[in-house]
């Protein structure tokens, strides 16, 4: 006898947690500033003690790790959508 009722996926992840989140852009005076607003509008707390910050070897291009304590996927998916529609970010993975 097989059993055609669709299994549950498990969770990829359990929330809430703290998930890093590495944003790129060209370096601009306010990159870091202007992604620790995007980020609070979704994680009020969030603030620049929760990033790593690096430059390109030519100086072009700056990289922001940020790590963000989320509640749940659809408050992490926010974050994500939020920051990657943001003309100054390159990309966000």
């Amino acid at each position: 006898m097989t059993n055609n009722e669709p299994q549950a996926t498990p969770a990829l992840m359990e929330f809430p947690c703290h998930f890093a989140i590495k944003v790129m852009g060209e370096t601009h005076d306010d990159f870091s500033s202007t992604i620790i607003e995007v980020i609070q509008s979704v994680v009020p707390d969030f603030n620049a003690e929760h990033i790593e910050m690096r430059a390109s070897s030519a100086g072009k291009y700056i990289s922001l790790t940020c790590t963000v304590h989320v509640k749940s996927q659809v408050q992490l998916d926010s974050v994500y959508r939020l920051i990657s529609a943001h003309p100054l970010v390159k990309f966000a993975i």
